[in-house]
């Protein structure tokens, strides 16, 4: 599979400025390669939910409140089901399922148990599919602070971290094929002019705790399936007819032609500045073609170029070396991406 990347936005800085910044979507590799026989993926929920009075703090007016509860087992099971529809928008396995029942039936929510190899099989045998990934551990810690300022202002904030442990597993395997560990949080802040109405706009505790769960699990899935992911990037621009009409084609995706004209700034040009972000430019026009090995090539011989003048040059030559390490970075990713969908 050839490397893909597409343009999202181009955004233009002031007409004295030398650098127009542009977004891109690049595809990339899933974590976890799969074997190539992984063609149905079952969803499974093995987390015990922690009880209801477990990782919830609530503070009113700087006064920690003795009774405050927030159910986490529908935010589990939002968990894998957010998780397994994000897989499925991915359009990589032939289909996926989700496990409507969980797994484990201890109380040992803070424990993180895999699921055994004789597990792996009947759950697989019984639905039909692959392989499994399975949310083996899944903990909120909630922390939810309101206070009133003057003349009845309140705010209000809510605050969720997440943590959790996501393996997935194939049948005849003793060990699991790969563990995921995820951290993240999901924050929440009102103000209002009346207390009694940031009661009514901040989410309830299991509100949050069901959103942090949607949000992790969607989240997750790109650690399982190959998936886009947003970047920026540059070209420079110059005085002069050809930097113009080479500025033109490269805000019509016109990489060809503009490739054209920054070739022949950089062989004409008289310092090695000029050089330099031609060739920082050549390196962008290879990149979108999904040549990477020519675009790293070109951005090596940039950050060599602006490298050299370490007075002036230093913060675009720290760019550029950033540069060159984001598309070694793409060719490795893009081996593995041809990898897992020759295995697919």
């Amino acid at each position: 599979m050839k490397s893909v990347c597409s343009i999202l936005l181009v955004g233009f800085l002031s007409a004295c400025d030398t650098i127009n910044y542009m977004a891109i979507e690049t595809y990339n590799p899933a974590e976890v390669t799969f074997p190539e026989n992984v063609s149905k993926i079952l969803i499974v929920n093995n987390a015990v939910p922690q009880p209801e009075d477990a990782g919830y703090e609530y503070v009113s007016q700087g006064e920690k409140q003795d009774t405050c509860e927030a159910k986490a087992d529908s935010a589990l099971f939002d968990a894998c089901r957010a998780l397994g529809e994000a897989i499925v928008n991915a359009s990589y396995f032939d289909d996926v399922l989700l496990y409507h029942h969980a797994v484990r039936k201890d109380h040992s929510f803070q424990s993180d148990k895999r699921l055994t190899s004789r597990q792996v099989k009947e759950l697989c045998d019984e639905t039909g599919t692959d392989a499994i990934i399975s949310i083996d551990r899944l903990l909120f810690g909630m922390k939810k602070d309101v206070e009133t300022l003057f003349e009845g202002y309140s705010i209000g904030t809510v605050n969720v971290r997440i943590a959790g442990v996501i393996r997935g597993y194939i049948p005849g395997r003793e060990a699991p094929l790969a563990t995921i560990h995820i951290t993240d949080s999901v924050y929440w802040t009102e103000s209002v002019d009346y207390m009694p109405i940031l009661e009514k706009i901040l989410p309830s505790p299991e509100e949050a705790l069901r959103t942090a769960g949607e949000y992790i699990g969607a989240k997750a899935y790109r650690n399982f399936v190959p998936h886009w992911e947003k970047e920026t990037r540059w070209y420079f621009t110059g005085i002069g007819s050809r930097w113009k009409e080479a500025s033109v084609y490269a805000m019509n995706e016109k990489w060809d032609l503009a490739e054209e004209k920054w070739l022949k700034l950089y062989s004409s040009a008289k310092n090695e500045k000029k050089q330099a972000k031609a060739a920082s430019n050549l390196a962008l026009c290879h990149e979108m073609k999904g040549e990477l090995e020519d675009a790293y090539e070109w951005a090596n011989k940039s950050y060599g170029l602006f490298k050299r003048d370490t007075n002036d040059n230093a913060k675009l030559a720290n760019m550029l070396e950033l540069y060159v390490q984001v598309l070694a970075e793409r060719i490795r990713s893009d081996a593995k991406l041809n990898v897992q969908f020759d295995a697919n």
